[in-house]
């Protein structure tokens, strides 16, 4: 015979009043940090107690109820009434629903139960509740109040809205992370979220800033010089969407429009470089988004004179200096960073940085270049002039620059042959001829020959009339001659796009606009200025225009062997290299233009076998990407920007015998580390292949020398 089954029975629920309630010593719930009583005790005010309390009757001695009633579980709840009774917005007699237990269980594990058993609210159910408050017209604001949560976070959840309904079924079903699910919310395009989705779960590599990246691999970053200069609210306002992340930190989002943008650039660009020219009267301007490395090369520069400081201008000047050294003696021996001690030690560079007044009659021949700066300000290049647009007198006197028989200055003297017009008769006793030009030849051979022992013996001269030389040939295009036959060359390089952008090249245009403002317009003053000037700036000087000489270039028509050697064996003089001059490789200047191979090389080489292995199966694209991120600070260099293994001299003959540039010799290696997890644990298959004589000299040109 079959055993009946036996029925449970629930415990009876009445309403009790408050003053008859108490706490249970046996409730679980003993830390009070981040248990808001406040919040709960609102709730209860705005839509009453939601759900009952778990007591207990109380008994004497005898096992008589004693009226009063145990809360074992429901504690917090309690505390909330209690809050309310207490700020008399509830009676103390109000009934409070009750479930009154049986008492069969201990009252400790009820309120453990109580409180293991609960399960949070998945965050889909509550994204979809709180959006159905919004289309019953509450707003974000409103429903953050209510439910005592961040406004950002009631946004977060609305923003889940803009994830496609299918990938929600999956996160639904636990196919997706909540992370994953942020991750696709930075897109409103369904169709491409599940474009993504489909290409990550193919593969292990579904972390969420994988995802992040495929969804944004077409757009540009709101922190991009291009989205700065014209401002998000111009790009929106002519039509662009923005791309947010709610969930993490986006620097402004992503802009999806490139198109749009670079035509709002250009725009602006046109616009500002117009309002440059007609406020300040240049003949010309050109303006563009980037210029190549080396455009203003056989240009003359012209350079403009700060304006002198007013007598209130000098007051605050030296107010400001006075006040500047105090604050940067304290803020030296200071132990903590002062946002308001910075801001007043650098009012003082404000003050220094007055505008460049130049001379009208310069503007009305010169030009300007603008363009875009790194973080998105205008770059203006002022003073440029145009071969065809110098003076007549001044193209005069360099149409035959170079020819080693011209002479440039007018008030030389006739000491060649002479006929024509004004010409004396041909009389021995009435007139003296000119001198042949053969004897005028060989009387000037001498002078040389004897000019060139004497400044042997002058080094210091010597030195000077070199870089006389170097200046006229690289501050002024058009000046005067040297008598010496020393050659500078500085070759453009404007077929690499981006060196106008390093520190380094930042770093020679600030030293050559710093020296450009401190020697003499005229070039036929050039001579004085160098003899003057004290020998440090002298050195700094020489060292600036020899440097721009510096060509170790492999080109791909002439692979310069000696030259490229001779390149080596001055770097290892001055101790440089590509590492510590701050050069790394990035998917944009190495990694994303050599073949795959390369790339696992490079990896291999910086980082070990290891590492190449577990980024062999991503596309081109994603290796780089993620080999970048590898090998960053690993040291690790291309062949082409390695020191030669040999130290000391390189014998010319062994040069002269190379083939080509480059060494088998292994990079940096070193073990894998801080691999991503999901390298780590789950590899998968490829699918796809700068003594001063006159007052104020040195400290000038030491500075432009730095």
């Amino acid at each position: 015979m079959a055993q009946a089954i036996q029925k449970i029975t629930l415990s009876t629920a009445r309403d009790i009043p408050f003053n008859k309630l108490t706490l249970s010593q046996e409730n679980v719930r003993k830390i009070k940090a981040g248990v808001s009583i406040e919040d709960l005790a609102e709730d209860i005010a705005h839509r009453g107690l939601l759900t009952s309390l778990n007591v207990r009757p109380e008994l004497d001695g005898d096992g008589n109820e004693t009226g009063v009633y145990r809360i074992p579980a429901g504690g917090r709840r309690y505390r909330a009434l209690e809050r309310l009774v207490a700020q008399k917005r509830l009676a103390k007699t109000a009934g409070v629903p009750c479930i009154v237990s049986k008492g069969e269980t201990l009252e400790v594990e009820d309120s453990l139960a109580e409180n293991v058993q609960r399960v949070s609210l998945h965050p889909l159910d509550q994204f979809r509740a709180f959006q159905t408050l919004r289309e019953q017209g509450l707003g974000e604001e409103e429903i953050a109040a209510r439910f005592f949560a961040p406004v950002v976070t009631v946004k977060q959840r609305l923003r889940l809205a803009s994830v496609s309904p299918r990938l929600l079924d999956l996160y639904a079903e636990d196919e997706m992370t909540l992370e994953q699910i942020m991750a696709f919310s930075i897109t409103n395009d369904h169709v491409r979220q599940e474009q993504v989705w489909d290409t990550v779960s193919r593969s292990h590599s579904r972390e969420p800033y994988y995802i992040r990246r495929l969804l944004t691999e077409t757009a540009i970053r709101a922190s991009d010089r291009r989205a700065v200069y014209v401002g998000i609210e111009a790009y929106e306002a002519a039509g662009g969407v923005t791309m947010r992340d709610l969930f993490e930190q986006d620097q402004g989002g992503w802009l999806q429009d490139p198109a749009l943008l670079e035509q709002l650039v250009m725009e602006k660009l046109k616009t500002d470089a117009e309002a440059i020219q007609v406020s300040e009267g240049w003949k010309w301007v050109e303006a563009a988004f980037d210029f190549p490395y080396g455009h203003t090369s056989g240009l003359r520069r012209v350079y403009g004179e700060q304006a002198e400081m007013t007598e209130d201008e000098l007051a605050r000047y030296d107010a400001t200096r006075a006040e500047y050294d105090k604050l940067d003696a304290e803020y030296a021996e200071a132990s903590e960073y002062s946002e308001a001690t910075e801001q007043k030690l650098e009012e003082l560079d404000r003050l220094n940085e007055r505008p460049y007044v130049f001379d009208p009659q310069e503007v009305a021949r010169c030009g300007v270049f603008v363009s875009l700066g790194a973080s998105g300000e205008l770059k203006i290049e002022r003073g440029f002039v145009r071969p065809e647009d110098e003076p007549k007198d001044e193209t005069d006197l360099t149409d035959d620059i170079g020819d080693d028989h011209d002479a440039h200055d007018s008030a030389r003297p006739v000491i060649g042959a002479a006929g024509g017009e004004g010409t004396q008769p041909d009389d021995e006793d009435e007139a003296i001829k000119p001198l042949p030009d053969r004897l005028v030849l060989d009387l000037t051979a001498a002078r040389t020959i004897a000019l060139r022992n004497a400044l042997a013996n002058d080094p210091i001269i010597a030195f000077v009339a070199v870089l006389h030389a170097f200046v006229l040939k690289t501050f002024y295009v058009y000046g005067s001659d040297s008598c010496l036959e020393v050659t500078l060359q500085s070759a453009r390089f404007s077929q690499t796009p981006g060196l106008g952008d390093t520190v380094w090249a930042k770093e020679i245009d600030q030293r050559h606009d710093g020296w450009g403002q401190d020697l003499p317009k005229d070039p036929n003053d050039l001579w004085d200025f160098l003899i003057k000037l004290d020998e440090v700036s002298r050195q700094a000087l020489f060292a600036h225009c020899a440097s721009l000489s510096v060509n170790a270039v492999i080109d791909p028509w002439n692979k310069r062997a000696r030259a490229i050697a001779h390149a080596e064996q001055l770097a290892r003089s001055i101790g440089f290299d590509m590492v510590e001059a701050g050069w790394v490789p990035t998917a944009d200047n190495y990694l994303g233009r050599v073949t795959k191979a390369r790339i696992l090389q490079a990896v291999r080489e910086a980082k070990g076998d290891q590492a190449a292995e577990l980024i062999g199966h991503l596309k081109k694209t994603d290796m780089a990407r993620e080999a970048e991120r590898l090998i960053t600070g690993c040291g690790w260099l291309p062949e082409p920007l390695r020191m030669t293994v040999e130290e000391g001299t390189i014998e010319s003959d062994a040069v002269a015998d190379e083939a080509s540039v480059g060494s088998d010799e292994p990079g940096i290696i070193s073990e894998a580390q801080d691999l991503p997890a999901f390298l780590l644990d789950e590899p998968e298959t490829s699918d796809d292949d700068t003594g001063d004589t006159e007052s104020g000299i040195d400290g000038e040109h030491l500075a432009a020398a730095e």
